[in-house]
């Protein structure tokens, strides 16, 4: 499994193929067959072996640290990870090994207060946050990195020619990401939701 990520992080997941993890490992393409049944299993067990592996943080007992803290881990494993990312975050796992994270932000939720419904509300929500951001920046490209200067001075031209002010307001701030900045942005704002759903719960 180790080479099989290493060959999808080095050369892409479009890249990664049974012959070429075969040559790769020095076998017969044949022998791996024995390991998992065709392409799509290898890249469920990619996904699910990051996902097993995913270094939980020790839980202090209070929502909005214990969220932010699941949160950042998912995050902190999707660079270490960058090609790989899209498979953790997008394939539906059958497997159980994967099921860490899920459990540690239910428990989390449901030591807050909230039902196991709600819970498993909230961590889709989280969840569903989660992924969307971690997709964005995993395939920023140069121009929303800010790193090409020459072509958001492009991007800026062309809105200032437009009819949407707002848009042009905030031409700025659309065109590059502090991609750390917005993701606790983002994540401060589900802590606060979350935060006050439990005091409800805890009133009622």
């Amino acid at each position: 499994m180790t080479e099989a990520i290493a060959m999808a992080e080095e050369e892409g997941v479009d890249a990664l193929a049974m012959r070429g993890l075969a040559r790769r490992l020095g076998v017969d393409p044949m022998s791996l067959y024995n390991h998992v049944d065709n392409r799509e299993a290898l890249l469920n067990a990619i996904a699910e072996h990051v996902l097993s592996t995913l270094p939980l943080p020790p839980l202090t007992g209070e929502l909005g640290p214990d969220v932010r803290a699941i949160a950042h881990a998912f995050r902190q494993a999707a660079l270490r990870h960058p090609n790989c990312a899209a498979l953790v975050l997008t394939r539906q796992l059958n497997s159980f090994a994967a099921l860490g994270p899920t459990n540690a932000a239910l428990g989390v939720l449901t030591t807050a207060g909230f039902s196991a419904a709600d819970a498993v509300h909230g961590m889709r929500a989280v969840l569903a946050y989660v992924v969307g951001s971690l997709l964005r920046e995993a395939s920023a490209g140069p121009t929303f990195s800010g790193a090409n200067l020459g072509g958001v001075e492009e991007r800026l031209a062309r809105l200032l020619a437009t009819k949407q002010p707002h848009v042009v307001g905030a031409a700025g701030h659309l065109a590059t990401c502090d991609h750390l900045a917005e993701f606790d942005f983002g994540l401060d704002l589900l802590v606060t939701g979350l935060t006050a759903a439990a005091s409800r719960v805890a009133g009622s």
